[in-house]
């Protein structure tokens, strides 16, 4: 679907549902801690095409191929640097086979997620190197079938730069979005509303973007909030958050989110100001189910409180309360607590790497 088809979908739609899970799910059907999920492409198709499916048929209007780890830095770790092209083709292909046969409009989002190494000056690789290697993934997700190419879980400007750019080679769409932590920014030290902002700069200018993954559902929407806030009217946001907070239980990482917890978070995004919800690490087709249905019965409303958010989804850090600063939202704080709350940023900003 070339860009003017979704851009006439987004226009058709008040919102979008987005997938869930890759990683957690292909654990749950057998692949094993230190694996790499994207030779499953390759050797292992039945589940991959399976999880699709199931998300399909939950209700998701976009489904993200199997290729987060996708560039040849990644794949290196696994023999498999060579390959680029070849998984990302066959990751694409087996999300293409299955949204084809959906009898509906279904897009597929060509997963790519960061290199895993850093950029300079804090490390070796390049921009230019970095582009590079996210133009090769992407030319085999463009060879595969995909409708775009959605860059997901990036913390620094450097690579969310290098990752756009490497997109455009593949002469597809994009969407991209940053996971952003409990002191309301990336692990790099950038913010919400400094995303929305720097939009302009990316070029070709991503037809979508917002956050995914993160701490939980809460502090999804507080970083949506904040987003929004400082976003071009006509800017299309994407919420895509872990299913609750991540515990370890018996040295295995579980996910707190119910149903009915993350159906509320899907109706608060949307009422926050996302356009495109959708589920990370922990987020199984039942949970996409109830979010499905509590979308399609929500008309949108406000935009949610501090309190209603911890009410209905469970407290939030300090961080992400930070975020509502600048949001006109319930009841504002006081001018001592706004000097504390800058306090803490100064702090949280002088701790933070450079990027």
């Amino acid at each position: 679907m070339p860009q003017q088809g979704i851009t006439s979908l987004l226009a058709a739609r008040p919102w979008l549902l987005a997938d869930g899970a890759t990683g957690t799910n292909l654990f749950l059907a057998g692949l094993q801690h230190g694996d790499a999920p994207e030779l499953w492409n390759l050797t292992n198709q039945a589940p991959v095409r399976d999880l699709v499916r199931s998300f399909v048929d939950a209700g998701a209007d976009i489904v993200l191929t199997n290729s987060f780890g996708g560039t040849a830095q990644r794949l290196k770790l696994h023999g498999a640097q060579n390959r680029v092209v070849e998984i990302n083709r066959a990751a694409a292909g087996l999300a293409r086979e299955v949204a084809d046969a959906a009898g509906r409009p279904v897009l597929v989002a060509g997963s790519m997620g960061p290199t895993g190494e850093l950029f300079e000056p804090l490390g070796p690789l390049t921009v230019d190197e970095g582009t590079a290697a996210f133009a090769e993934q992407a030319e085999g997700l463009a060879a595969g079938g995909c409708d775009l190419v959605w860059i997901e879980t990036m913390s620094s400007i450097d690579e969310l730069t290098a990752a756009v750019r490497g997109a455009a080679a593949s002469g597809l769409p994009t969407f991209c979005t940053m996971s952003f932590d409990t002191n309301g920014c990336s692990m790099m030290g950038v913010t919400p509303s400094q995303i929305a902002g720097m939009m302009d700069q990316l070029a070709p200018r991503p037809v979508a973007y917002g956050a995914n993954c993160g701490v939980g559902a809460a502090e999804m929407v507080a970083t949506v909030v904040s987003m929004a806030e400082a976003a071009a009217p006509n800017d299309v946001i994407i919420a895509k958050s872990n299913c609750g907070i991540p515990e370890f239980v018996e040295d295995e990482i579980h996910y707190t989110g119910t149903p009915e917890l993350m159906a509320d978070y899907a109706t608060l995004a949307l009422d926050s100001g996302a356009r495109i919800i959708g589920g990370c690490c922990g987020t199984t087709d039942k949970h996409l189910r109830y979010m499905r249905e509590a979308l399609s019965g929500h008309t949108k409303g406000e935009k949610p409180s501090v309190d209603d958010l911890t009410e209905r989804l469970g407290p939030i850090s300090r961080g992400a309360r930070n975020l509502f600063d600048n949001a006109p939202l319930g009841e504002r704080p006081s001018a001592t607590e706004r000097g504390t709350r800058r306090g803490g940023r100064r702090a949280a900003r002088a701790k933070a790497p450079s990027f």
